[in-house]
């Protein structure tokens, strides 16, 4: 039994080596994260953590600068993997869950009750979808409407996390 999801990925049948081979797609997938058979999501945000210990090694201006330009690429990276694989915000894209876990984990100092407090928060905001994120996951499309669900539940999650520490 595969590890990963699928033989192909999307409508226009993508392979493995097509996802892995091509950067914009290397990317999306999480560094491959979202290519996993269960709970592609959570991989990814399972991805997202050594971006995040890499991140905090600078000061707090640089990782707000980081955390912006891979949200803001995210637009793009999305929408371009989305475009590729023919259908829009397939599961295993998710370099949306890593932009949503940097902006969950900028509220607050590095410890690690915090990075699992953070996860969970942001797996739980990114799953059930309160209001407004879930009319924002239904009506925003393209690479906006993926990155901006995923925004705004490391926005919700980050400031509960910042509350509870």
């Amino acid at each position: 039994m595969s590890i990963f999801l699928h033989k192909s990925y999307g409508r226009n049948a993508l392979t493995v080596n097509d996802i892995m081979t091509s950067p914009m797609l290397f990317l999306a997938f999480g560094f491959g994260s979202g290519l996993i058979r269960k709970m592609p999501g959570t991989m990814g945000t399972v991805a997202a953590i050594p971006v995040y210990l890499l991140f905090i090694q600078a000061d707090v201006w640089l990782y707000a600068f980081l955390t912006l330009l891979v949200s803001v690429s995210g637009i793009w990276i999305c929408d371009a993997a989305a475009k590729k694989l023919g259908e829009h915000d397939f599961g295993g894209i998710v370099w949306d869950e890593v932009a949503g876990f940097l902006i969950t984990m900028g509220f607050v100092p590095f410890s690690w009750y915090a990075v699992l407090l953070g996860f969970a928060l942001f797996r739980f905001f990114d799953i059930l979808k309160p209001w407004p994120i879930k009319w924002i996951d239904q009506k925003v499309e393209g690479g906006f409407g993926i990155m901006l669900d995923d925004v705004l539940a490391g926005l919700f999650a980050g400031m509960v996390l910042k509350f509870i520490l």
